[in-house]
């Protein structure tokens, strides 16, 4: 991606942004964002069509309360610069080459090298770093994560599951 594609994207994410989106005095922040832990579900949901002028998506109530949250703060204290969207575009670039198909398949297949799963059982905290081509658990190297949770929980488990991450994967 150039640096003209990358302004072009910069500019299309600002127009994704409604024009109608209620301006939020930074004043008021902190009591908004109390009040997305006091709303209900409904709330939420007609909270997300005041502030991104659509439906929202058909997630959780955290998604929704996070997402709200961040859009709160966005609107009050603005967004990310044009200058971290570059660099965010860059080093996704540098990862993938520009090529957005691989960056959101990888991101729904497999967390990337070097992330840490933690996940505590029973009481005990159990931390696996991914690796390239498999995981690594108290030293020794794993090619799956069912392995980990079987080592772990002395049952058989689908790794994705114990740790978290069975989202579908390698959806859209």
């Amino acid at each position: 991606m150039t640096r003209r594609q990358t302004s072009a994207a910069a500019s299309d994410r600002q127009a994704e942004a409604p024009s109608t989106s209620p301006a939020v005095p930074p004043a008021d922040v902190l009591r908004q964002l109390a009040m997305l832990q006091q709303a209900t579900t409904a709330e939420l949901k007609q909270r997300w069509r005041e502030m991104f002028g659509n439906n929202p998506p058909s997630f959780s109530r955290t998604y929704l309360q996070s997402r709200l949250a961040y859009r709160i703060q966005e609107l009050a204290y603005g967004g990310l610069k044009p200058e971290t969207v570059s660099r965010l575009e860059a080093l996704g670039e540098k990862l993938d080459g520009g090529n957005v198909v691989l960056r959101r398949s990888r991101a729904d297949d497999h967390p990337l090298p070097g992330t840490r799963l933690v996940r505590e059982h029973k009481g005990v905290q159990h931390v696996v770093t991914v690796l390239p081509d498999g995981f690594e658990y108290q030293g020794r190297p794993y090619r799956s994560l069912s392995a980990i949770a079987r080592a772990i929980t002395g049952t058989r488990w689908n790794g994705w599951t114990f740790f978290g991450l069975n989202r579908q994967r390698g959806a859209a």
